[in-house]
């Protein structure tokens, strides 16, 4: 289909890649945020080969390999520090002919604003929901204003405003039972090596660091954790001390290294899988549409996989909006959710919701194969659009 104007509720990773994806594809793209100003969820992200290939596609591929971190292997160590396995992941990337990018999340959304416009990303703009009839569909926002398109899409994350409408009832997030926090450091080889990927486990607890680009590493710790907790940024430092106390020297040298200010603790959930994702000419990407907990670093990967489809879709058939959003569902809906309950049962293993599978991991990380972590690797990565 030609000459279609395309509105995007949402200025996240899958948000801004639809948009450019779909400009590229000569439509005419308007993205709308209830933020006052763009904030990235977090401060790193591991984006696998899938979702380097989408941005590839989009001839973003020099822009991202300059801000990301080459990471060649990734190490389990026990808390204890204890080696349980070690991968090199070089001969995954001949697998799947791409390597991965562990990056900065203001790094990443500041090239994909770029690459998409930033005059054309509204800000201030919390949308309330939407509206359709046979000729389009609109954005209803909460100060009144209407926006109209062809299609609009809901990228709005896992608090979505417009996934209630495509699926006719409020979806609740689902808490998953642990706190996440992450920042980055300089890159320190006191720390980790450069070009690792290195994650300690034990007791339901993880700690980890990855390379970004401008020598840095992304680390992230979590945890076990009732729901609604609070601890203010300048006491979040004493707080990893406390939790990871008695862990090796590496991890008590990173959390002394980390800025508390500058360090985000988040309460982790994902959604059920939806029994739908388009309605007409409305269609959820992202988070809005399988919001997933991160213990596969797939989220973001799936939401550009969803931009690349969808916009497939409007390009290559010319039926309606309505019979492409369709397609669009048909493609995504089982992949996604597949990957939504296999994060799921990872997160539950990892953070002890049956302490005897937790310790089976552990004891399993020693004895597993590199090939066997290389090929369940390949297969998320080969199933995606972009093989």
């Amino acid at each position: 289909m030609y000459n279609l104007k395309v509105v995007i509720i949402g200025a996240g990773i899958g948000g801004l890649t639809a948009g450019i994806a779909m400009q590229r594809a000569g439509y005419r793209v308007e993205i709308y945020d209830r933020a006052q100003a763009l904030r990235p969820a977090g401060a790193g992200i591991s984006l696998w080969s899938n979702g380097v290939k989408v941005l590839n596609y989009l001839g973003l591929g020099e822009q991202l390999a300059a801000i990301g971190g080459e990471m060649n292997a990734m190490e389990y160590r026990s808390h204890t520090d204890e080696a349980l396995s070690f991968v090199d992941l070089r001969p995954l990337f001949e697998r799947v002919g791409q390597r991965p990018y562990p990056v900065a999340r203001t790094d990443l959304q500041t090239m994909l604003i770029e690459a998409f416009g930033p005059e054309h990303v509204h800000l201030g703009m919390p949308c309330v929901g939407v509206d359709q009839d046979e000729h389009s569909a609109t954005a209803i926002f909460e100060n009144g204003e209407r926006v109209s398109g062809d299609l609009v899409v809901g990228a709005d994350g896992i608090h979505s405003a417009v996934r209630a409408d495509v699926v006719g009832h409020c979806i609740d997030r689902r808490y998953a039972r642990y706190v996440n926090w992450n920042g980055l450091v300089n890159a320190d080889s006191e720390l980790c090596d450069p070009n690792l990927w290195v994650i300690y486990v034990g007791d339901s607890k993880r700690a980890s660091m990855m390379p970004v680009g401008g020598d840095r590493f992304y680390f992230f710790f979590g945890a076990p954790m009732a729901e609604g907790t609070q601890v203010a940024p300048i006491d979040r430092q004493d707080e990893l001390a406390k939790i990871f106390q008695g862990w090796p020297a590496k991890v008590q040298k990173l959390i002394q290294a980390i800025d508390p200010e500058q360090t985000n603790r988040l309460e982790i959930g994902d959604i059920d899988p939806l029994e739908r994702l388009v309605k007409g000419r409305v269609a959820l990407l992202g988070d809005s549409a399988h919001a997933t907990t991160p213990t596969l670093g797939q989220g973001g990967c799936q939401a550009m996989e969803d931009a690349a489809v969808l916009t497939r879709y409007l390009i290559t058939t010319n039926v309606s909006v309505a019979d492409a959003l369709q397609r669009y569902e048909a493609a995504r809906k089982d992949r996604t959710a597949e990957l939504v309950m296999k994060a799921r049962k990872r997160t539950s293993t990892i953070y002890g919701y049956v302490p005897e599978a937790t310790q089976q991991w552990y004891h399993d990380l020693k004895q597993e194969p590199p090939e066997e972590v290389i090929n369940a690797l390949a297969k998320v990565i080969l199933a995606g659009p972009m093989g």
